[in-house]
């Protein structure tokens, strides 16, 4: 009988703080040994001049999750997570949305209805708050950290999900009781909600007036707040999609002075430009940009890599929020009207690790361990998924990419897996590409073709984050 069920051998090993040639067995879907030469296994991939490294973990994914009356997501787990491994993910981790006025539980039950059966890769579950009321807040949130629900957002704009500032000390003094890490949608609600109404009486409704209606400052403050709510109570948060300058030197701000406060950005902020979004009442492709936060300038760009390169963001994430391009998603009637009602987000869960590669290791601003922390090891840690995630070493899940770092390859969407019909990195030309995705030692995709099946991911329940307890 062989010693292993899978080999990948003549590869280098690439992790967050090592790079060694090494070959890698696996078997029953769990890595056992990292050694100079490895024989004796059912089969064998040949990894010579490639880079073998952890499967990317995107912790910030919107699959399936309801949108109050507006367009659909273009997403559902099945072809969301199909997704995932053609680029190279091998975990993500959705939202568990609260809408106004339920239960938690029953929430988190109708979610895992949408995920059960469908999944290609892992997942876990974040919570979305948005009903804090005391049995929320002193029963069901407390129950369900206990049952792996370790992470929850909430949201400081948008009509369905802001929370006062009150709500908000209340929602963090609760995670600090029972160790949660809290997630920060850092924008100012009133503050956007000004700027909106002033810029569609001077009739300015095009899509790219959705950056102008919610400007840096607008993010700078709410981070300031979150920030200093979370000082009050000494409780841990993570400010997500961090498009800037203003609101990274906030949080580097924070981190200078102890306070445990992290920093997550995203490939639209390195990538893309507010001028994406230009465009007139949605007349052409301004609209497929529309994020929140949106894109800012090549001086933000330059700013997040500052952030990167200093360690004040943990995680690179893709927030992948995906519509489709016509009058069911980004094109509605309804959209034309004005760019508020544009469905806010974009695509991302393929391109993640291609394009953080393609601008960063591959132009030099940071090395291939960064780049494994940033969209592997650093999520495990973070979410309480280490050390069953995020490396490779005896006793991990055998969750790996196989990357060719000298691959160039052009992003468009004949390449892509999910269900959005557009990438907004159509035409980036990026050097490095996953050409090999491996889920608990089952080949699941191959140079693009999907080799998994739905129902090869199952539901993860994770640990208390050793962020949230220090």
């Amino acid at each position: 009988m062989p010693d292993y069920d899978l080999s990948i051998r003549g590869g280098t090993v690439v992790t967050a703080s090592d790079t060694v040639r090494a070959d890698v067995g696996i078997r029953n879907g769990r890595i056992v040994a990292v050694a100079d030469r490895i024989e004796g296994a059912a089969k064998s991939i040949d990894a010579t001049g490639l880079l073998v490294m952890p499967g990317g973990i995107d912790s910030h994914v919107h699959l399936a999750q309801p949108t109050f009356g507006g367009p659909k997501m273009s997403d559902g787990f099945e072809t969301g997570t199909r997704a995932a491994i053609a680029g190279g993910t091998t975990t993500v981790l959705p939202f568990a949305m609260q809408p106004r006025g339920a239960g938690l539980r029953a929430v988190v039950n109708d979610y895992h209805k949408e995920a059960d059966g469908k999944s290609y890769c892992d997942y876990g579950f974040h919570l979305i708050i948005t009903n804090p009321s005391p049995s929320v807040l002193g029963q069901e949130l407390p129950a369900l950290v206990e049952d792996g629900y370790t992470s929850f957002k909430v949201f400081m704009t948008y009509d369905d999900m802001v929370l006062n500032d009150r709500e908000l000390l209340e929602v963090f003094e609760c995670a600090r009781g029972c160790r949660a890490l809290v997630m920060v949608h850092a924008e100012g609600y009133d503050a956007i909600k000004f700027m909106t109404e002033r810029l569609e009486q001077a009739g300015k409704t095009a899509p790219y007036y959705h950056g102008v209606s919610r400007p840096e400052i607008v993010e700078r403050e709410a981070a300031h707040r979150a920030i200093s709510h979370a000082q009050l109570l000494d409780v841990p948060i993570m400010i997500v999609h961090v498009s800037g300058r203003e609101a990274m030197e906030q949080i580097r701000w924070a981190q200078g002075r102890g306070l445990k406060v992290y920093g997550e950005t995203c490939p639209q902020y390195i990538a893309l430009t507010a001028d994406d979004m230009k465009g007139l009442n949605m007349d052409d492709s301004g609209g497929k940009y529309v994020c929140s936060p949106p894109p800012r300038d090549h001086a933000s760009q330059e700013a997040i890599w500052q952030g990167i390169s200093a360690g004040v963001f943990q995680t690179f994430s893709s927030d992948h929020c995906p519509f489709m391009d016509g009058v069911d998603g980004k094109r509605s009637p309804k959209a034309r009207t004005s760019f508020k009602w544009v469905p806010n987000g974009i695509p991302g869960v393929e391109t993640r690790m291609a394009v953080l590669w393609g601008l960063g290791v591959a132009q030099g601003r940071i090395g291939m361990n960064e780049f494994v922390a940033l969209t592997s090891t650093n999520h495990a840690k973070m979410y309480g998924l280490y050390p069953k995630k995020g490396s490779i070493a005896p006793g991990f899940d055998a969750d790996i990419v196989i990357w060719d770092p000298n691959r160039k390859e052009t992003i468009r969407q004949e390449l892509m897996h999910g269900a959005c019909d557009y990438t907004p990195y159509e035409g980036l030309a990026v050097t490095g590409w996953p050409v090999m995705t491996i889920v608990k030692g089952k080949l699941a995709c191959e140079d693009g073709k999907i080799l998994g099946s739905p129902g090869d991911g199952t539901f993860l329940k994770r640990g208390i984050s050793p962020y949230a307890s220090k």
